[in-house]
């Protein structure tokens, strides 16, 4: 299981658009992928789960991932929410 702490870094635009993104992106990997927010830990290939979250444009996040492609996985979401994968 690989493990990242991530700094949101996404235009001001609808939060949900962003989360809806984020589920597709997430459900292309093999491995497990959640998102941690405080103290809730979420799948992130749920966008119902992803909604509850509640996360703001600059917050900070913890993304884990475990299985075949997990280094893969880790490094498409982080880069998803820093802003750097447009």
């Amino acid at each position: 299981m690989k493990k990242k702490s991530i700094h949101i870094s996404l235009e001001d635009e609808q939060m949900a658009r962003h989360i809806a993104l984020l589920v597709q992106k997430a459900s292309k990997f093999e491995s497990a992928i959640y998102i941690q927010s405080g103290d809730k830990k979420v799948n992130a290939k749920s966008i119902m789960g992803m909604m509850t979250l509640g996360i703001d444009i600059s917050e900070e996040l913890e993304v884990s991932a475990d299985g075949s492609d997990e280094e893969a996985a880790l490094e498409g979401i982080t880069c998803f929410l820093s802003g750097m994968d447009k």
